[in-house]
């Protein structure tokens, strides 16, 4: 198997991670009633780390299909390499450090990481052009 393919197997247990940490947070502020509601209202606003979690967790599933995509199409083209299984790597490994890094809320040092994990993605992808 495709060692783009191992790593974009980690990338969806991690995304797991992303979506029950923010879900988890976000009960624990709104509550198990509003969790079990039909949700029809406007939920009271997140707030500190919770708010946090779940401003990580769409940002991971904002690149995360595309992500997946090119890893697929890499794979599919057969067009990996040792740089695209790098590209594939240096995603994930940012994506884990970028978590704990929102969490705390240290800015700079955040974006740095999502710029980091985009080069991995686009270094994927560039085993297709």
């Amino acid at each position: 198997m495709a060692i783009e393919l191992k790593v974009l197997a980690w990338a969806v247990v991690l995304g797991l991670v992303y979506v029950l940490l923010a879900a988890t947070l976000s009960t624990q502020q709104r509550g198990i009633t509003w969790n079990a509601s039909s949700r029809d209202s406007e939920p009271k606003p997140l707030t500190g780390v919770a708010a946090r979690a779940d401003r990580a967790s769409r940002n991971f599933l904002e690149t995360f299909v595309f992500f997946a995509a090119a890893v697929l199409a890499v794979v599919l083209a057969q067009r990996n390499t040792t740089s695209t299984a790098l590209g594939a790597e240096i995603y994930v490994w940012a994506r884990v450090a970028y978590l704990p890094v929102y969490l705390a809320g240290i800015p700079y040092l955040r974006t740095l990481i999502w710029a980091v994990s985009l080069w991995g993605l686009i270094q994927v992808l560039a085993g297709l052009l």
